[in-house]
């Protein structure tokens, strides 16, 4: 391989990395939604009993939320 096959190579490497990394952070975000969407559906169906029956679902959309932000392909170090 010369050394332009070798840049090409890397470069489309680099986009295939680029296209993972944004699909896996588009499905933890869509999994984030989807645990919003069955906390609210929760919420409506135990009326006030909610804070006690939808706990355990409003503590794992929490933690969702910290862990599963969007993340773009660039990382700025500060």
């Amino acid at each position: 391989m010369t050394s332009q096959e070798q840049a090409i190579a890397k470069v489309k490497a680099q986009l295939q990395e680029r296209d993972t990394t944004l699909r896996e952070s588009w499905v933890k975000a869509m999994e984030a939604r989807l645990v919003q969407d069955e906390l609210g559906k929760c919420q409506k169906q135990e009326g006030v009993n909610h804070y006690e029956n939808c706990k355990w679902l409003a503590d794992k959309y929490l933690a969702m939320m910290k862990e599963n932000r969007l993340k773009g392909y660039k990382q700025i170090d500060v």
